[in-house]
């Protein structure tokens, strides 16, 4: 069994299946399909099947063309997990978020592969690329596996396998960032290696799915904390009237020994603000505290009140309240010269400035309208800026720092801008940093 689905694999008649065509499933299914693999790829959202299959894309950053490449080369997307038989390989790209009470949600991926588990079959190899807490493998997909009487390792296949995307990042595409690979057994482990080597210029093995698992988790622990600690140094900082980024832009001329990470209004994307949760839930199970760990994330998840508190600031040194004022914030991705709005600051910060009373916009050009959120609800549409619509506002906030700002335009026209992100250098009148 596992001869024959290596050479499926080396030959590419293995049909390859992607079980969420999100921000990390669409640019898989590009490179497999790319490489010569038929792709099924599978979601529960009509919405997004209907747009790829009618050759469009819903991802700024991923073209149309694109799409329509695939299509030709006979990708097709379904909302039908019964096809799940047709697959040799079910790489499972869901989201891990947090509940309320901010500890793992593995609904998606327990929801996923409960509604995978009827249609599993002799030969499949499925690998789960979603963020969770080391064991989540072993200890959840694993026995639902062997439940349809399959022996992994054996005549059907387990690995764990991080994903690594940075939207927008125009120096690493899917095909150059290195991939890391667990396997549950030996066999498993030669099966995830081989298939990504396949599309991936280098795939780097580890012992075992919790080993991968703990990696993942620790390539963002490592950003958080570094994040964390500029977020903080940012405070002290601004008491001492000393500009952090030009600290950092000096400390960062060191050739050895440091490494610049840059403080914000909070953090945001699908993995920086959440994973490290995930490890301090895990972690209580063998009794450990992750002190450390806790203390960045409290550190970054006060950012934006910390945010809010420089606009009340800046606003009441004009006679103005925020309650009443009108408060345009620039950029609500959570990342420059990208349109992914997950665990967005912008949004956090929209919500407390709107709930103090200010009377919110926004202006985005990767955004033009504000998306439908699970936890997150306005009803706007960006703002074009110009001098006029500038001017109008008591305060713009600068929150995300995308290319595309004409910031010389804000700086002359703005009445007062925040700016969260050290973007502008020199110090004006109308200017506070936060």
């Amino acid at each position: 069994m596992k001869q024959q689905l290596l050479n499926r694999i080396a030959d590419k008649s293995a049909v390859i299946g992607i079980v969420g065509l999100g921000y990390v499933g669409l640019p898989l299914m590009l490179r497999f399909a790319e490489v010569g693999y038929k792709v099924l790829g599978f979601d529960i959202d009509q919405g997004k099947v209907d747009a790829l299959m009618a050759g469009q894309s819903y991802i700024e950053h991923i073209g149309a063309d694109s799409i329509a490449t695939a299509l030709s080369r006979g990708f097709e997307a379904t909302t039908d997990f019964s096809r799940a038989v047709e697959a040799d390989t079910l790489i499972l790209c869901v989201p891990t978020p947090l509940n309320k009470y901010r500890e793992p949600d593995l609904s998606f991926v327990l929801n996923t592969i409960d509604s995978l588990v009827p249609y599993l079959r002799e030969g499949h190899l499925v690998s789960l690329e979603s963020t969770t807490y080391p064991g989540t493998t072993d200890e959840e997909l694993l026995p639902r596996m062997e439940s349809r009487g399959l022996k992994v390792g054996d005549n059907a296949f387990l690995v764990f396998s991080p994903e690594r995307e940075d939207p927008g990042n125009p120096d690493f595409t899917t095909r150059t960032i290195p991939k890391v690979c667990g396997g549950v057994t030996p066999a498993c482990q030669e099966i995830g290696v081989a298939l990504y080597s396949a599309v991936i210029d280098k795939v780097v093995p580890v012992s075992s799915t919790r080993a991968a698992e703990m990696t993942k988790l620790l390539e963002n622990i490592h950003r958080a904390v570094n994040i964390g600690l500029v977020n903080e140094m940012k405070i002290v900082a601004d008491k001492m009237g000393i500009d952090i980024h030009e600290v950092i832009r000096a400390a960062a001329t060191k050739p050895f020994g440091f490494v610049p990470y840059y403080p914000g209004p909070g953090l945001g994307g699908h993995c920086i603000p959440i994973d490290p949760f995930y490890l301090t839930w895990k972690a209580r199970e063998y009794g450990v505290n992750t002190r450390f760990i806790e203390l960045a994330g409290e550190v970054n998840s006060n950012m934006p009140d910390y945010v809010v508190s420089k606009v009340a600031a800046a606003l009441n040194l004009r006679k103005k309240s925020i309650n009443g004022s009108r408060v345009l914030v620039l950029g609500i991705a959570y990342k420059k010269n990208v349109d992914d709005m997950r665990e967005s600051p912008s949004v956090f910060l929209m919500e407390k400035l709107r709930d103090l009373g200010a009377e919110v916009a926004y202006s985005d050009p990767h955004v033009p309208v504000f998306p439908k959120m699970r936890e997150h609800h306005f009803e706007l549409s960006s703002v074009a800026l110009s001098a006029e619509s500038l001017a109008g506002y008591d305060c713009v906030l600068l929150a995300t720092d995308h290319d595309k700002f004409d910031y010389a335009q804000i700086k002359a026209h703005a009445q007062l801008v925040v700016d969260s992100r050290g973007k502008y250098l020199e110090p004006a009148d109308n200017i506070v940093k936060a």
